[in-house]
């Protein structure tokens, strides 16, 4: 607030442990993660509902199910049957089982039991293999 624009007026340093309270900052991440809403406590209207979900913990297959769910970020009501549809490149990636009944049929899938996700992997091997069998 006042500090920081008192720091740009007068092109002085901003220090951040005088400009932020560590409480203010601890009780935010704390509200955000418990409701589900992220965005500024005081408007919660404009905040963004459902980013953090608590752990689904019944089951481990209810866990692994929870932790490799995917959702489409369209409405629920739409009459598109194509976002619902399992697409060929779908294969090895994606559950062809598990969808919720109801309005988020098809919407909500799930990665495969072996799929894996990796983060950040070098891209010389791909490229090497594409090479080597002609593609460009």
């Amino acid at each position: 607030g006042h500090y920081l624009r008192r720091c740009v007026e007068g092109n002085r340093h901003f220090n951040l442990a005088v400009g932020i309270k560590p409480g203010t900052l601890s009780n935010g991440l704390k509200y955000s993660l418990a409701t589900g809403n992220w965005g500024d406590q005081k408007k919660a209207m404009s905040s963004t509902a459902g980013v953090s979900q608590v752990l689904n913990r019944y089951t481990f297959a209810s866990t692994l199910s929870h932790l490799r769910r995917t959702n489409t970020p369209i409405g629920r009501d739409g009459k598109l049957a194509k976002p619902r549809q399992l697409h060929n490149t779908h294969w090895g990636l994606v559950c062809p089982a598990e969808t919720p009944e109801g309005q988020a049929c098809g919407l909500v899938k799930n990665l495969s039991l072996m799929c894996y996700v990796s983060v950040g992997s070098p891209s010389e091997p791909l490229i090497e293999f594409m090479i080597n069998r002609g593609m460009e």
